[in-house]
C-alpha cells in the first residue's frame, strides 16, 4: 500500500483547492465523492441494489440516481441514510482502495468529506490532514457558492462533524481562513513532509 494522506474538512472549507495543490506537486488524488458520483450516475454500479432498495422512483431517465427524490425519501424515513451507506459505502471503499493501490505516485491523498463521521477510514491512512477554516468562513462561502440561505448551511453543519471533532483527530492541518495565498507555503511544508515519510525519510521539524 502506497503512503496515503486522508484529507477532510467541513463543506466549504477549501479541500478540493488544497487537494488540488498538493497534485500539482506530484501526489495522487482518490476522491471518494467522485467514486460516489460514479457509482451512481447512468448505470453506475451501485444503481441495480439503490432501485432494488428504494424502488424505481430514485431512478432518473437516465438511469441515474435522482438526487432531489433520494433527499425526500432520507427526509421521510430516519432508516433510508444508512440503507443506502449500507449500499454505497462498501464500494466506496473498494474502489478507494483499488485506486489507491495502482497509484504510481510518491504519496496518495484520499479526499473523505466525512472521514471522521464514517469511523473506519483511520486505520487505511498514515496521516489525517484537516483543511480548517472558522465556521463563519464556511458559511459565506457555502452560501456564496451555492446560493444557499444560511439556515440551509447551518443544517448542512450540523449533520457533520464539528470543527472540534474533526481538529482531535488531525495529524495535520492546514488553515484555510483567510486568503487563498496563504494555502501555498503550508502545502509546500506538507508535501516535503509527505515525501520524506513516503520514502522513509525523517523530515526534520
Amino acid at each position: 500500500m502506497p503512503y496515503v494522506v486522508g484529507l477532510t474538512g467541513g463543506i466549504g472549507s477549501g479541500k478540493s483547492t488544497v487537494a488540488d495543490l498538493f497534485v500539482a506537486r506530484g501526489a495522487a488524488l482518490v476522491d471518494t465523492d467522485a467514486i460516489a458520483h460514479e457509482l451512481t450516475g447512468p448505470h453506475g454500479a451501485a444503481m441495480a441494489a439503490i432501485a432494488e432498495a428504494f424502488g424505481p422512483a430514485v431512478v432518473d431517465a437516465r438511469g441515474a440516481l435522482d438526487r432531489a427524490a433520494m433527499r425526500r425519501q432520507v427526509f421521510a424515513d430516519a432508516t433510508a441514510r444508512q440503507r443506502l451507506e449500507a449500499i454505497l459505502h462498501p464500494l466506496i471503499r473498494a474502489e478507494s482502495d483499488r485506486r489507491c493501490q495502482a497509484a504510481r505516485a510518491p504519496y496518495v491523498i484520499l479526499a473523505v468529506p466525512l472521514l471522521v463521521e464514517s469511523g473506519s477510514y483511520r486505520e487505511r491512512v498514515q496521516r489525517v490532514l484537516v483543511v480548517d477554516c472558522p465556521e463563519a468562513v464556511q458559511v459565506a462561502r457555502v452560501m456564496a457558492r451555492n446560493g444557499l440561505g444560511e439556515a440551509e448551511v447551518q443544517a448542512i453543519l450540523a449533520a457533520q462533524a464539528s470543527r472540534q471533532q474533526r481538529l482531535a483527530v488531525a495529524d495535520d492541518v492546514v488553515d484555510n481562513g483567510g486568503d487563498a495565498a496563504a494555502l501555498v507555503p503550508q502545502v509546500e511544508r506538507l508535501h516535503r513532509q509527505y515525501l520524506a515519510a513516503a520514502s522513509g525519510i525523517h523530515a526534520p521539524t
